[in-house]
This record gives C-alpha cells, structure tokens and sequence, in this order.
C-alpha cells in the first residue's frame, strides 16, 4: 500500500498514493494528480526542475544533500533553506502525510535559454 503525500501550490493541492522507495518526482505518476514536478533531465542531477520545497521536520531527517544535487539547487527559481531536488529525495514510511510544496516557476536550461539554429 502507498502512503498519502498532500502537494501544494499557492491554493491548489491534491493529495496521492506513493510507492515506498519511489523518489518524489515520479511519485505522482503513481496516481492521478494534474501537480508534477517537471524532471527535464529524467532523474540525472543535470537540471533544478524536479525543485520541492520540504517541510523543515522532513527535510531535517534526510540524508544531506550531494554536492552534485547543491550544483543543481544554485539553479533553482525560489530556492529555500529546506529545498530539495524531487529526483534524489526518495519516499519512506516516515514521509507519510508530508506537504510538499513546488515553487512558482522553474528553470529550464534547454528550454529557457535555448537559441535557435537555421537548418
């Protein structure tokens, strides 16, 4: 049985089931929720827009952070004292209940600052 996460942003949040083990930015792909993370790099610490702003509580029993992850956060739009990136934060039964909140905007690199070429 999955364990219940309730996810923000500003007004709107859903709640859904998460497979344990799971990390937070595939968790909502188990369930029915129009909230996700974006993940442009697919779990490869390579961009910041899985960013999710944690509970101080939560964010307190986690393992720290790797550097390559810190790399990643300097990128962040809205970046906070307990942000995390969704790919690297893996579910447990202890997380039961937890609020994730996504911040307003992301920085997507190959998005954002991609320039055209001519063919």
């Amino acid at each position: 049985m999955g364990h219940r996460f309730r996810r923000c942003v500003f007004l709107v949040s859903a709640v859904f089931s998460v497979i344990p083990s799971c990390s937070i930015l595939f968790a909502p792909l188990w369930d029915a929720t129009p909230l996700r993370c974006i993940g442009a790099c697919e779990g490869s610490i390579a961009c910041s827009t899985c960013h999710v702003i944690l509970q101080p509580e939560m964010y307190d029993v986690l393992p720290e952070p790797s550097d390559d992850e810190n790399d990643m956060l300097d990128l962040a739009f809205g970046l906070t004292d307990t942000s995390r990136l969704g790919c690297q934060v893996q579910v447990t039964k202890e997380m039961d209940g937890m609020e994730i909140r996504l911040p307003s905007a992301t920085r997507n690199m190959f998005v954002d600052g991609k320039k055209p070429t001519h063919h």
